[in-house]
């Protein structure tokens, strides 16, 4: 069957938000007297929701997650939302994909404000059908799953065979698997081949042109 529905991740796969997120998180932990100088020790940080990565990589607690979330945003709302930059053939590959008669949305944990407004930044918003995250609370729609779930709701598709989910991480795939879909796995994100295998992500690919293939295929064109 045709996959006609194309979902895509923000982070790690349409952009490269690696400045503007690992500044964020560093500006946030020094509030709490954690210095972190390696923006790269930061990375585990980008595309999975915020909350988790504070509890799993520092140990805070829940209420210390929600408040080092606040702090991240003094700056990311400034600063960081805009030290990022779409991948070199993103644009090219959805204009394809569009032209063939896809029909494209973004499903990302990242609170759907903001996700919205780094598309339209980056004049992307003429492909995408819709934009879905997370809310803004940081609680409802809180997992990958609960946001995928809401994209689907809001495109409204009931054969789930027609839809197809493309992340750089497990987080993705497995987002991607409770609801009954497949997902392709990008290695160009913040992601790595033994993650993506290891949660069995549908199909690998290495970059924005094998992935441009890819998805062209599962459109049967």
């Amino acid at each position: 069957m045709e996959r006609n529905y194309l979902l895509f991740d923000l982070d790690g796969t349409l952009t490269d938000p690696g400045i503007g997120i690992t500044k964020s998180v560093q500006y946030a932990l020094r509030s709490y007297g954690i210095e972190e100088p390696d923006l790269t020790k930061l990375y585990p940080f980008i595309g999975p929701p915020l909350r988790d990565s504070f509890i799993r990589y520092y140990n805070f607690s829940e209420e210390q997650a929600m408040e080092a979330i606040g702090r991240y945003r003094e700056y990311y709302t400034v600063r960081g939302i805009y030290e990022n930059a779409v991948y070199d053939g993103i644009p090219e590959m959805l204009s394809r994909l569009k032209d063939a008669g896809a029909y494209l949305a973004v499903a990302t944990s990242k609170p759907e404000d903001f996700a919205v407004q780094i598309i339209s930044h980056f004049g992307l918003e003429s492909y995408f059908d819709h934009v879905c995250g997370a809310a803004m609370n940081e609680t409802d729609r809180a997992t990958k799953a609960d946001v995928i779930r809401y994209a689907l709701e809001t495109i409204g598709v009931d054969d789930r065979r027609q839809v197809l989910m493309t992340g750089d991480r497990e987080h993705d795939v497995l987002g991607a698997r409770a609801n009954g879909l497949d997902c392709v796995g990008v290695l160009f994100g913040y992601g790595n081949r033994k993650e993506l295998e290891e949660v069995q992500a549908y199909r690998i690919v290495r970059t924005v042109g094998e992935l441009t293939a890819c998805l062209l295929e599962e459109l049967g064109r």
